[in-house]
């Protein structure tokens, strides 16, 4: 059997399509009024409307559809905007505090202080030189500013530098810029009284006092006590005392049998210094060492010169009470080589005379190391002394 058609008149819900009787007054559906039309005054006319909007009308599925996609949308939406801000998960809040921008002064910097290095200097090389016929070691040193000694112990050559021969292989030193001084210069009187001062060291012994100490070296307690910055007269075993010889207390009256003092340390020479150089404006030479003591009436320096260049022969030995010496003019030597001059003092005594009157002198004390000098001699020869 086929349903039976309804013939009674029906109408369409606006809102969701839900076909529904002419005369309903509300959707049973969606739940929509319907408005009440009043039904025409005279037949056969249609009553005038106004004109209406369009309409949309949906299905329930399709609206609950429409509202699950802006759901998801909307979700997508927080979700890439909540992944944007670092640290926040979704669901805190996304608001974004006002930072005021607060002007910290920045601190001043401190300067670094460079730690200073110890950059060591660059040894100089010596440099080769082969030995010409007539070379002294005088005249090397002297064409190439340097000291004879320099010459000396960079070969292994003798003192006297008498073993060289033509074509032999030197090694030269480079120059050092040492200010040569003056021939003339002397120290000032405080430094030339300190230097002039001889002194010796002594090991204090056993039973040692500090008046039998001053008694046997005939020096006051009270120097000893100032050179050594002594607070008193203790003294202990094996301490180090300077003894300063020039403060000797003199000897009252003359003694039959003097004792002799013990042997004078070696004289400190002082000018020039060693290797110096003269030219031909040096017309003189003074030699010049400090003073180890007060000598006595029969003690003499003796002062011994001698031209190594020249060979043997060419010597001086002089007796002086001074600590200078000026070398004689006629020692001076010859021609435009540089010659090499050595010399050195020591303490001499005498003990008597011989037959002819002439003193006899025995050491008294050490002798000085020794040093040399160049000097060249003038254009004309001057006769050997």
């Amino acid at each position: 059997m086929s349903p039976e058609k309804s013939t009674k008149p029906t109408k369409l819900c606006p809102t969701c399509g839900t076909r529904v009787s002419e005369d309903a007054v509300r959707c049973l559906v969606c739940g929509t009024s319907f408005a009440v039309t009043e039904k025409p005054s005279r037949p056969g006319k249609t009553p005038v409307q106004g004109s209406r909007m369009p309409e949309i009308t949906l299905s329930l599925p399709a609206a609950l559809g429409l509202l699950a996609l802006f759901l998801a949308v909307g979700a997508v939406l927080v979700y890439f905007v909540l992944r944007q801000v670092p640290g926040q998960s979704p669901g805190e809040s996304t608001l974004t505090p006002t930072i005021t921008n607060t002007p910290t002064p920045s601190p001043s910097p401190t300067p670094v202080t460079p730690t200073p290095t110890d950059t060591p200097l660059p040894t100089p090389t010596p440099q080769n030189y082969t030995v010409k016929l007539r070379d002294t070691c005088g005249g090397i040193a002297y064409a190439f500013n340097i000291s004879i000694q320099s010459i000396v112990m960079l070969n292994n050559l003798p003192a006297d530098c008498s073993t060289l021969y033509e074509g032999q292989k030197l090694l030269i030193p480079a120059p050092t810029s040492t200010p040569t001084p003056l021939p003339t210069n002397t120290l000032s009187p405080a430094d030339a009284t300190e230097a002039a001062c001889a002194k010796t060291q002594y090991t204090v012994q056993e039973n040692d006092t500090l008046s039998s100490i001053a008694t046997n070296y005939q020096v006051p307690m009270s120097e000893i006590r100032d050179y050594n910055g002594m607070v008193n007269d203790t003294v202990r075993f094996g301490q180090k005392l300077t003894i300063p010889l020039c403060k000797r207390n003199a000897t009252p009256g003359p003694s039959p049998t003097p004792t002799p003092p013990p042997p004078y340390p070696p004289a400190n020479l002082l000018l020039p210094p060693d290797g110096a150089p003269f030219t031909l404006a040096d017309d003189t030479v003074t030699l010049q060492w400090a003073s180890v003591g007060t000598l006595r009436e029969n003690e003499l320096y003796a002062v011994t010169v001698e031209d190594v260049t020249e060979g043997e022969g060419r010597k001086i030995v002089d007796y002086v009470a001074d600590t200078k010496y000026v070398i004689p003019v006629n020692f001076r030597p010859a021609g435009n080589t540089p010659h090499v001059v050595r010399w050195w003092v020591s303490v001499v005594r005498q003990t008597g005379t011989d037959k002819e009157g002439n003193p006899l002198r025995e050491s008294a004390g050490a002798t000085s190391t020794q040093r040399v000098f160049t000097w060249i001699g003038s254009s004309a020869p001057t006769p050997a002394p």
